[in-house]
């Protein structure tokens, strides 16, 4: 799998002339040239519905004279770059304006996506419908007439439909249309037999071509979706409605699949679809050494002008990240994440509401969690219900996890074989909830009444002082001290809730005198706190809902941190270990992104720090510590504990530290 890849979208109105008119294949690769890249993904269909290749299994596009799929085929091929090719699976708005039958509906009879045909946009098809008949014809022919090197396929997933073909279905089936559980189930059954007729055509022709279904989110805790690609890329555009938090929670779930994956950004100021949009070049060089740091191929989203000539500002741009990939390359191929904690994703225990939103894909919960770590600088795995525990130290179970009896007994065996278990929240709660389930010191009475409440810490937390009491606006739990558990902190109660018969001040009711019991508590499995501190600091990014975490995490790890650093909160460290070639390779990132406009983060200006101290716990002895690629030798001093610890004189946006 290549590491310096381009998406280069194609989507192209029927209503535009000339298409493909000013294609050169030595412009083309004079580009792919300046742009370091050594894989493109190119257009067989796009989502207007056109071919743009000749075609008896679909249409070429009214106003395209040649074969442009063949020439860029060649064009990469002569120079060395692959050619997945793309086509859009889930849309073809020439086909829907034909066949609005094969259409997905919802119980009201509306489209998905756009609504109506008299507003611009697409229509997603149902995969039910004779449509994938049509679709497996176009990707056959493209198989079977030319030379690519993997199909990428658009808008797929598991969905919901009650199109006049699933309806019958159910129906025939003595099903309820009007049960969501039988409707989601067809919608399972209907994706699988998608991807099972799409492998059984590719591997007719070309067995094992690499194929990717694209939802634009890796769902956490589905493995067995999947494993119905042959890899995975995690279309991840940070401008684009993702944000900065989605790539690491994503990434830090698939990198434990045992499949290769690539991050996927964009070179866009904003998303898909945007002609003369750029991102600083500081921008990419952070996000595809992002993408490096957490064991992932690159991809950088292009989209080519309907002429067919490549944009060359947009090609330096890319290249000036690509160039850096490319010598970075060696110490990034065969590499396994270390990591202390399991972060449980609420996405991956079917906490309803979590990772759904079609932008960010992440649940305020587990996006708070992943955003706590990475500035506590926390190695961590994202995990599912599969995943063996016992080769961490802490799993966290973030705000929402309720533990039924599978669960149960894993945490069970996990702490009987050392481990320890950090619950927020509603979190260690039975599936009744009406009680706790492991010894985490509390035992549990009530969902908490007054929001928001206060904590009055036991501990110094972090910078903020320990001698006063502290809000918290996310809901909490009313919880008691259980027999030979510890508390490290008490609730301190508000007067009462803000009503319009009871309020006081601008915004809440201050703390009252009385103390509402423990508010973070210790037992033999590990620590309680009674808030939803994760969705507290997603939402409102408190200083104290991050500083009591972080005490608590480092009081279960004490002694067993596999690595310290005093990099600041908006770097980024992880740490890898590259068995074939004897090294652990450490990647250290710093960049702050600000918010430009209502909701667009970027990255600009990158700043140097200096004096980058990071002392390392592993199982291996060290012999040497070099800094790469520069290839330059640093110091490194072993400690009467077995640590090592080096220092970085200088980091500006990227530096990788490989220990032999």
């Amino acid at each position: 799998m290549r590491f310096r890849q381009i998406h280069l979208d194609f989507h192209t109105s029927e209503a535009i002339a000339g298409i493909g008119s000013q294609f050169s294949k030595e412009q083309f690769q004079e580009m792919l040239r300046l742009g370091h890249v050594d894989s493109i993904t190119i257009f067989s269909k796009c989502h207007h519905g056109w071919a743009y290749h000749p075609t008896t299994a679909n249409e070429i596009h009214p106003h395209l004279s040649f074969d442009l799929l063949r020439a860029q085929i060649e064009a990469a091929h002569e120079i060395g770059v692959k050619t997945p090719v793309y086509i859009s699976a889930g849309l073809d708005e020439k086909e829907a304006r034909r066949h609005p039958e094969w259409l997905i509906r919802d119980a009201n009879d509306r489209m998905n996506w756009v609504d109506s045909f008299l507003k611009p946009g697409y229509h997603q098809f149902c995969l039910n419908t004779p449509y994938l008949d049509k679709l497996l014809t176009q990707i056959d022919e493209v198989v079977r007439g030319y030379d690519p090197d993997g199909i990428f396929l658009d808008i797929v997933g598991v969905r919901t439909c009650l199109c006049h073909t699933c309806l019958g279905q159910l129906r025939g089936e003595e099903k309820d249309p009007l049960d969501p559980a039988h409707v989601k189930e067809l919608g399972e059954r209907t994706y699988a037999n998608y991807t099972r007729r799409v492998r059984e055509t590719i591997d007719a022709i070309k067995p094992g071509l690499p194929v990717f279904h694209n939802g634009g989110h890796i769902p956490q805790g589905r493995r067995d979706l999947a494993t119905m690609n042959t890899h995975l890329e995690l279309e991840s555009l940070p401008t684009g409605g993702w944000g900065y938090d989605h790539f690491p929670l994503s990434a830090r779930y698939v990198q434990s699949l045992g499949m290769n994956f690539l991050g996927m950004t964009g070179k866009f100021h904003t998303s898909w679809g945007e002609f003369g949009g750029f991102k600083h070049p500081n921008a990419l060089r952070y996000e595809t050494a992002l993408s490096l740091a957490n064991g992932a191929r690159c991809s950088v989203g292009d989209q080519l002008h309907p002429e067919g000539l490549m944009d060359p500002a947009t090609y330096a741009l890319i290249g000036a990240a690509y160039a850096e990939v490319e010598t970075k390359e060696p110490w990034c191929t065969g590499v396994t994440p270390l990591a202390d904690v399991a972060l449980l994703s609420q996405e991956a225990a079917g906490v309803q509401g979590s990772g759904e939103s079609q932008a960010a894909h992440t649940g305020k919960g587990d996006a708070g969690a992943v955003r706590m770590l990475l500035e506590g600088k926390i190695l961590f795995d994202v995990v599912d219900l599969e995943t063996d525990f016992a080769r961490y130290k802490v799993v966290i179970l973030p705000d929402a996890i309720r533990i039924g009896a599978d669960l149960q007994k894993k945490l069970t065996a996990f702490v009987v074989g050392g481990g320890r278990v950090l619950a927020t929240g509603e979190s260690n709660l039975n599936e009744a909830g009406d009680a706790f389930v492991l010894n985490l010191g509390a035992n549990w009475q009530e969902a908490d009444p007054l929001s928001p409440n206060f904590f009055r810490p036991h501990f110094a937390p972090g910078a903020l002082s320990p001698d006063t009491c502290y809000v918290f606006y996310a809901p909490g739990q009313r919880i008691t001290l259980a027999p030979l558990g510890t508390a490290h902190g008490e609730r301190q109660d508000s007067y009462f809730n803000r009503t319009a018969e009871h309020f006081c001040s601008h915004r809440h009711t201050p703390p009252s005198e009385n103390r509402g019991g423990p508010g973070m508590t210790e037992g033999a499995a590990g620590i309680y706190i009674a808030w939803n501190l994760f969705d507290e600091y997603a939402g409102m990014g408190s200083l104290i809902a991050r500083e009591t975490v972080l005490f608590a995490l480092r009081r279960l790890l004490a002694g067993r941190e596999t690595l310290q650093t005093n990099l600041p909160a908006q770097g980024i460290v992880t740490l890898m270990e590259q068995p074939a070639e004897s090294r652990y390779v450490c990647h250290l990132l710093y960049a702050s992104p600000v918010r430009r406009g209502k909701s667009i983060e970027v990255i600009e200006d990158i700043l140097p720090i200096h004096d980058v101290s990071v002392t390392l716990r592993l199982l291996n002895p060290v012999s040497e510590v070099r800094l790469q690629p520069q290839d330059v030798a640093i110091s490194v001093q072993h400690g009467k504990d077995g640590t090592v610890r080096f220092v970085v004189p200088r980091l500006e946006c990227h530096q990788m530290v490989v220990l032999r």
